[in-house]
């Protein structure tokens, strides 16, 4: 029922700015229909973005590519069970998001991130402040660490946070909120305590 709700509320949104074009959407409607050479065209087309979010997750190169193959694999036995094409892109998201968390909690080592982090730089902070901030992000509950992924490194709307994460947009927008706020608490502490 909840999920029904949802995903009328996309329907009648559409977002426009981050539905796929018509040749994916050709694509998607292909691998939908058992076309292998389809889905793995789509997969070439996202295979970057897919890393950077697992890596943004896992902090490890190995555990990254792991997740994202784990996803794949996932994505193309459930491909044909696809009910919006035009949301392949967020569709795909939820999966690895899923297969991250779960990759997380199987693993008995979480690391921090490494010198070599290989996703977009901050402006304006150094190595020091970017490990704060991870470290922060990581201290995060896990539904409030996904949606400030989501929004400010995977540059998502609220809207495509919601469908990807399964909540309502209001739930969305409670947790950054929630958040930015146990952000901004965390890193004003550690900047005391550097004090």
């Amino acid at each position: 029922m909840k999920k029904q709700k949802l995903t009328r509320e996309l329907a009648e949104r559409k977002v426009a700015s981050k539905v796929i074009d018509k040749k994916e959407l050709k694509l998607v409607k292909k691998a939908a229909r058992g076309n292998v050479t389809a889905y793995g065209q789509l997969v070439e087309i996202y295979k970057k973005y897919l890393y950077r979010m697992a890596y943004t997750y896992t902090k490890e190169e190995q555990s990254a590519l792991d997740i994202v193959q784990d996803c794949i694999l996932k994505g193309f036995e459930s491909v044909k069970n696809i009910q919006e094409p035009e949301y392949f892109k967020t569709w795909l998201t939820r999966i690895l998001i899923h297969t991250a968390v779960d990759h997380l909690r199987k693993s008995a080592k979480y690391e921090k991130y490494e010198d070599s982090y290989t996703g977009e730089t901050e402006k304006g902070l150094g190595l020091e402040e970017k490990w704060d901030l991870y470290d922060a992000i990581d201290a995060l509950p896990e539904k409030f660490k996904t949606v400030i992924i989501l929004k400010y490194f995977n540059e998502m709307q609220i809207q495509e946070i919601a469908y990807a994460m399964e909540v309502p947009e209001g739930t969305v927008k409670s947790y950054l909120h929630r958040a930015k706020s146990q952000l901004k608490e965390y890193l004003k502490e550690d900047y005391i305590y550097v004090q």
